[in-house]
């Protein structure tokens, strides 16, 4: 194995756009997730929270979903040839299981693991590499929320004939639907594949289903793991806590989210590149949230995109699916 990693890094992700999205976030009070995942220490963070509570890891049924999923998709792809884009790829371990089916299915597999966050995407290469040729394995560190030209910047990473497969696993629940659905649809071409998980709300109760599983988020894990955005900018840990509800999505969906916000219960003054950002008692700072989806939800979703389900895989829990999906 080189030394040397060629990583590819988006104008999305230069100093001057990543300084505009934080004090973007601090105006807002509202945080870009992806300054959940902008250093080694959240990185490290939120893999052992991801350990911890994410299903995939816990639930046998989960990983064994999963499975199924993949080889499903695989047995979809005729193409002899198949470049793996993995969007939001994490540590990557997912993207290798399934590049690893399409080399055992004699396919020839080259992979972009690509994320906001550089270690994010030095790991999943890593992991990778058991399956992957190192000239193979391509490396993009870029921001999908704020990247307007991917679909360009997918055909000069790797040209424009070869047969895509875009995997975004985990991160619909972590962006407007109105935001990344078009976005992902952009991507996709006719003859390429899109792979998805997404978050569901378990059971006939759509509400009573989101409520269920406020746990997986409300617990020390996650708030350590989101409160470090916060205590890295100059607010410390007495200022106030983190609380955790179920609301309404955005207007113009029909979705419910679980909402992480920090109640301030004393005031702090945050310096940060020239701007002074004041917060008093009873402010409130958004720290994240994710969208519970069920199946019916993701196809209506998808429906005005041009985009259609193919197959779907969900968990016995109802708690999380995974959704192939093609241009119609």
């Amino acid at each position: 194995m080189s030394a040397v990693v060629n990583v590819a890094i988006h104008r999305s992700q230069f100093p001057e756009a990543v300084r505009r999205d934080l004090l973007a976030s601090l105006r807002t009070r509202r945080v870009n997730h992806k300054f959940h995942y902008d250093s080694a220490k959240q990185t490290q963070k939120w893999l052992a929270l991801h350990q911890a509570h994410s299903p995939s890891r816990n639930d046998a049924d989960c990983a064994a979903t999963y499975d199924r999923a993949f080889a499903g998709a695989v047995g979809h792809i005729a193409a002899p040839a198949v470049h793996v884009f993995g969007l939001g790829c994490g540590g990557g371990q997912k993207d290798t299981r399934l590049l690893k089916l399409l080399r055992e299915r004699g396919k020839q597999i080259s992979y972009t693991p690509s994320d906001v966050s550089t270690a994010m995407v030095l790991i999943a290469w890593e992991a990778a590499r058991a399956v992957v040729a190192e000239a193979n394995c391509l490396p993009l560190v870029c921001d999908l929320a704020t990247a307007d030209d991917l679909p360009e910047v997918f055909v000069a990473h790797h040209g424009s004939r070869i047969t895509r497969l875009i995997t975004f696993f985990g991160m619909i629940p972590n962006f407007e639907p109105a935001d990344v659905l078009p976005k992902l649809a952009a991507l996709v071409r006719p003859g390429d594949w899109l792979l998805f998980s997404a978050n569901l709300a378990p059971g006939p109760d759509y509400a009573a289903g989101v409520r269920r599983v406020l746990p997986q988020y409300d617990n020390p894990l996650t708030r350590d793991w989101l409160l470090t955005f916060l205590l890295d900018i100059g607010v410390e840990r007495g200022d106030g806590e983190v609380r955790f509800a179920v609301e309404d999505g955005d207007a113009g969906n029909e979705l419910k989210k679980i909402v992480a916000r920090f109640h301030f219960t004393r005031a702090r003054r945050i310096e940060l590149e020239g701007e002074g950002f004041d917060f008093r008692p009873g402010d409130t700072f958004q720290l994240f949230f994710s969208y519970r989806y069920t199946p019916e939800r993701v196809c209506r979703a998808l429906a005005g995109l041009g985009l259609e389900v193919l197959d779907s895989w969900v968990t016995n829990s109802e708690e999380e699916g995974v959704f192939l999906i093609r241009r119609r």
